[in-house]
Formats: C-alpha cells, structure tokens, sequence
C-alpha cells in the first residue's frame, strides 16, 4: 500500500522510539528516528516530513524544541512527555507546540492526532528517499504469507476478523509489547499464538501463564523461579517462565487478576528486562517478548486500586481487542466447520448439522463466545456421534432461536474426513463457509414456515389479502400455542418486536 508522507522522531530513549515507530508504521506512515546528537543535519530537509514528535530526556529538549518550531513553521511538532518541570518554564514553549501528548503513549491516543496531520502534497518519493527510505519499508510480516499464516488460527471472514489479522501482522515482528483485551472465550490465546507464530522469535518457546489460577503466593516463583531453600518446600533451584521463554514469547493471560504486589515486581522486568530468582540474590537478563491478555477493564481496575496505572501503559502499547461472537455471527459457520474438522482429525469424532441448526446457532447470543460454541460442537460429536443433528437436537437453551428452512438440504462440514465416514462434500458447504449472517437469513426467509406441498392457485383465482390475513392469523396463534401465550416469546418466533405483535393480537382481537 502506498505509505504517508514521514514522520521525523527525535529521541534517545530507544524503547520509546520503538514503541511508537511501530504505531506509525501501523498506520502507514513512514518514520525516521535521530538522536540528539544529530538532529541539526536532518532540518535542512525538515519541509519534507508531515509532522515533527520529540521524545523527553533529550537533552538540551527546550533549546531543541525552541530551534525545529522555528524551522519547522507550519508543520507541527508535537512534544511527548512524562513529567514536565514545573521549574521550567513550559508553558513557553507548549504554546508553540501543535500538542503535547502524554508518555506512554497507545494507538488509541496516536490514532485521531496523526489524522490531524497535514499532508505534505509536495513531497515526491524521490525526496523521501533522501531521509533513509530503508527505514520506511513497512514490517515483512504485512505480506500475503504472514497473513495466510495467522489465518490458519483465526479462522472468520468478518470485518472485525480481517481488521484483527492485518494488526497481528503490523505489529508481529516487531517487539512491542502487545495488550489483548476481550470477554472470556474469545480466543485470546488463540492471538497471542497467531503473534508468536508471525514474530521472528518462533523458533523459540511460546510459553503462557494464567496469572489467575496461580495463588498470589506462588506466582512470584512461578514467574521468576526459586533456589534451593528459598521456602519450605523448594527442595531443588527451579526455572520460572521468564527463563523458560528466553528468547521466545512470555503471554501473561488474565494479566487483570494479578495481585498489586507482583505488579510492581513486574514493572521492573518490563522496564528494566533483569530480575532474580526468590531467594537468590544473582540479577538474571532476560530477552523475552510480553504479551499480555485480560478480559477486565483495567480503567476502571485502575480507578478501583485494583491494577497499577503505570503497569498498564507499559503493556498498553499496542491493544488488540477481540470481539465477542455475537458481534461477528457471519463467522459461526467457518468457526463450527473448523472445530468439526478438527475433532475429526484428532480421532474425536464428528458431526454434522441441517441448516436449521446451524442457522439457529447463528441467532443465539453465546455469552460464553467460542469457547461455548467448541464446548456445544464436542457435545453433539459425544451425543449424536456421525448423526445428524436438528433443531430438536440441540439443547433447551437454543431451541427460542429455532429458524424453520423446511426446503434447505442437510449441512455437511468441508473437511476432509476418512473415506469411510464421509465420501460426499456437498457443493451447499463451500456456498454456507462463506455466508454471512443477513445472506443466511435471506436464504431462510422464503423456506420460512412454507407447508411441504406447494400451494397452488385456484382457476377461479383468490382474494390474496384475505389468504394473507388468514395465514397471518393462524402463525401469530401457532407461535402463541408454541411459546404457552408468552407473547414475548412468541415475537422472537415469529422475528417480530414485542409491541408489534401486541398490536396485531389487539387488531385481531386474539386473547393473550
């Protein structure tokens, strides 16, 4: 894709620079990072970037700053710091300043400020070769390879999930810290291994750690390891999943329900990438890569004394937030099509599902997202092995969402199974893999409550109104019979508000 015109970072913190050159390059915007040092031989060449940011803790900043917005003019210069000096006279210099944006900083906040950014329509991509275009180059993992990689994990075709993929790509190679939000069994996991399998350390281990199911306790140990002695019980020096993960990537899930003590301890390996053992006293180094994961909102945690404001800029770098199944249900068949082919390859069996069933799956809300769906999947395999399962095959629960598709053909998951259980893939699969939600209630809609004998018009002809009415009259009173007079109930059946229904039963003068 064709980048923007280049932003000009100047800092000497290298983890600052790293962490937002990778949001830049997100974004499609080339970068180029100087020191201090040597920021004066690029501002000859200042007119060819679309916005100037200076990193704090470089030194002489003000003088600095004072000297590009003078040479800058129109283009913007923003100012990212952490503390400012109330001794220094700030404000001064602020109010030359297009803004002054707070460290740490997430694309979240990057996001609507770099849209604010004029465009340099001027600059030609001969110019921008001039400021070091090896540096622009967009990460290698944004190529059809890495995307087709992470999509072997992912499995969906929905907005969110194509936007999903393109991030885990973006950001996969590079070593920014990585925040994976999201209700509980959404498949956080599932991206955490989609970035270290697109990540330069995946040769090394992917080692993962539920920093809730560990007693606050022993989750020090867990973590950081122990020698020998350090506590009844530690009868032998043990590795924690730091040096487990050398390397590799560590993935902290559930990272919300760590204890405010471990918080602290955590902060400094982030920050300063040593730690040591408990009860020892030799300062380890570690080269690990940290993705974290919970489904809290570490905001309001935050405000609660319940999680630590700075521990949450430092993981916050680049957030990634998975959607709940009930927000991306076009994905429900290619997600029940995976798990089933999956089942089948591991000997687990397999199942297979009618239209109608998979359609009411697909209007079911699933507060347990697609770890409900994998656990109903294994279920009907256990229950109806090599069956087929109906609407009345599945539990109570699902069966207020049942769609009636009388005239569709039976469902066959396209995966491929031994010979001997299934030798026919239907050419209806490949059509349902990639349905969407609305498509799939447009290709029910006119099998809907359609009697199996096709009705037929009379010679004499019909008065259609009254036949409408009459249909009309006799499913509000099946739906009603159905749902025991639940008119609530009885509007779902009939894909209806409540209060519609409640004014066609008055209209119809029908008894509730």
């Amino acid at each position: 894709m064709a980048l923007l015109p280049p932003i000009l970072l100047i800092d000497d913190n290298q983890t600052r620079i790293q962490q937002v050159e990778i949001i830049f390059q997100f974004m499609g915007y080339q970068v180029k990072t100087i020191g201090s040092d040597n920021y004066a031989d690029y501002l000859k060449e200042i007119n060819l970037v679309c916005g100037i940011f200076i990193g704090e803790g470089i030194r002489k900043q003000f003088m600095i700053i004072n000297e590009i917005v003078e040479m800058a003019q129109k283009i913007p210069v923003i100012f990212i710091t952490e503390i400012i000096d109330e001794e220094i006279p700030a404000e001064k210099v602020h109010e030359k300043l297009f803004h002054v944006l707070p460290w740490p900083v997430a694309h979240t906040q990057l996001s609507p400020l770099l849209a604010k950014l004029p465009i340099n329509r001027t600059a030609t991509s001969a110019n921008h070769n001039t400021l070091d275009s090896q540096k622009f180059v967009l990460p290698s993992s944004d190529n059809e390879k890495a995307l087709s990689l992470i999509a072997t994990r992912l499995k969906g075709n929905s907005t969110s999930m194509v936007h999903i993929r393109k991030m885990i790509a973006q950001v996969a190679e590079s070593e920014a810290t990585v925040l994976i939000l999201g209700e509980s069994g959404t498949g956080k996991e599932v991206v955490a291994n989609a970035l270290h399998d697109a990540s330069l350390r995946n040769s090394k281990p992917f080692v993962p750690i539920n920093c809730g199911a560990i007693p606050a306790e022993l989750l020090e140990s867990e973590l950081f390891g122990h020698e020998k002695g350090a506590f009844t019980g530690a009868l032998n020096a043990r590795q924690g999943r730091f040096e487990m993960a050398e390397g590799g990537t560590l993935f902290l899930d559930e990272i919300g329900d760590m204890p405010l003590s471990m918080q602290v301890k955590l902060l400094r390996v982030l920050q300063e990438r040593t730690f040591e053992r408990v009860g020892g006293n030799k300062t380890l180094h570690c080269d690990v890569r940290v993705i974290a994961a919970t489904h809290r909102h570490l905001e309001e945690e935050i405000k609660h004394n319940r999680f630590r404001e700075d521990l949450f800029y430092r993981l916050n770098v680049f957030p990634i937030e998975m959607p709940p199944l009930k927000e991306r249900t076009d994905d429900i068949p290619v997600l029940i099509e995976d798990l089933i082919t999956r089942m089948a390859h591991a000997n687990r069996g397999f199942v297979k599902l009618t239209p109608n069933a998979l359609a009411t799956l697909m209007h079911y809300e699933w507060p347990g997202n697609v770890r409900e769906l994998a656990n109903l999947i294994e279920r009907l395999a256990i229950i109806y092995p090599k069956a087929l399962v109906d609407v009345d095959d599945l539990p109570e629960k699902f069966k207020q969402y049942r769609v009636e598709s009388f005239h569709l053909e039976t469902v066959i998951p396209s995966h491929e199974i031994r010979e001997e259980e299934i030798k026919v893939r239907h050419e209806i699969v490949e059509n349902l893999a990639g349905t969407t939600a609305s498509e799939m209630r447009d290709l029910m809609r006119p099998y809907e409550y359609v009697p199996e004998t096709n009705a037929q018009l009379p010679e004499e002809g019909i008065d259609l109104k009254e036949y409408l009415n009459t249909m009309e009259l006799d499913l509000i009173r099946q739906a009603l019979d159905e749902c025991n007079g639940v008119v609530a109930h009885a509007a779902k059946r009939l894909n209806m508000r409540r209060t519609t229904l409640v004014e066609k039963l008055r209209k119809l003068d029908l008894q509730r």
